[in-house]
């Protein structure tokens, strides 16, 4: 009965973890550029139990009974998918088309110093700077990279944004003349990798020589002849990926496995009480 208990026990942790996911998928469907969370899970130790020698009845079952210790989370990994683009008509917004491809934004450090973030929300502004100049912000208020790394800057007196191939920001003056401005963009090759700063947010992790793995390993910055491949289209947002049927099924099944294996505990209990009163 113990070891029922104790297999019922760690299987209900670990499907509380994974209603803790679906919750949070079901909590960012409205979160543009997010993207869902799918759990997989993986069987514990077991032991091996031999039926008597002696018993030589013909079965079509292996010989032995194996007594599981539960299941557990494997894996959480992401899903991939493009989400559906929303037309905004709005000059500073910007959506992929393409999976994996992520905008360089500016988040501050330790100790003063900036470090490259990545995210998928493309809803652009301006705020004004020193010199008379504009900086293009995120929605947080964060610095918008362009291909070198650098936080993109140009003349107050712009009047018209638009895009242009290979993911460039075209900026309309007053007097008519325009810039060409191309946009940070990286393509994270190994995701499962990444340190994730928030729902939007993710970055290098900080033991990347721990893991044997180094930056180029993982992400691909579209410079040059690569930013062809750069899929992107202006005035629109990606929703968020997530899929409500889809999560609210995952969430019923999830409910019944924890109600199954809690009930597994009070069965357990119920029989050790009569084993108790026996005696």
């Amino acid at each position: 009965m113990l070891r029922t208990m104790i297999t019922a026990t760690n299987t209900m942790s670990q499907l509380q973890s994974q209603m803790d996911v679906i919750g949070n998928n079901l909590s960012n469907t409205s979160t543009p550029g997010y993207k869902a969370r799918d759990v997989k899970f993986q069987e514990l130790l077991y032991q091996q139990f031999n039926n008597d020698k002696k018993d030589a009845a013909p079965r079509q079952t292996p010989v032995g009974i194996r007594y599981g210790a539960g299941a557990a989370l494997s894996q959480v990994q992401m899903n991939w998918k493009v989400g559906t683009l929303q037309p905004t008509d709005r000059g500073l917004d910007f959506a992929f088309t393409a999976p994996k491809q992520y905008f360089n934004v500016l988040m501050p450090g330790e100790g003063g110093s900036q470090q490259t973030v990545y995210t998928r929300q493309g809803a652009f502004y301006v705020t004004p700077v020193e010199n008379g100049q504009l900086m293009l912000v995120n929605g947080d208020g964060y610095p918008v990279a362009d291909a070198n790394g650098d936080a993109i800057r140009f003349g107050e007196n712009a009047s018209n944004y638009g895009h242009g191939d290979g993911g460039t920001l075209n900026v309309s003056y007053a007097d008519g003349t325009t810039e060409q401005i191309q946009l940070g963009v990286t393509v994270v090759e190994r995701p499962q990798l990444m340190q994730h700063l928030s729902d939007t947010y993710m970055t290098l992790p900080v033991n990347m020589a721990d893991l044997g793995v180094a930056p180029e390993d993982v992400l691909t910055e579209m410079v040059g002849a690569d930013r062809a491949d750069i899929g992107m289209q202006n005035g629109a947002l990606e929703a968020s990926n997530v899929d409500m049927t889809k999560e609210m099924t995952e969430l019923i099944n999830t409910q019944r496995s924890y109600q199954f294996n809690a009930r597994a505990v009070t069965l357990a209990d119920q029989m050790l009480g009569l084993i108790n009163g026996i005696r």
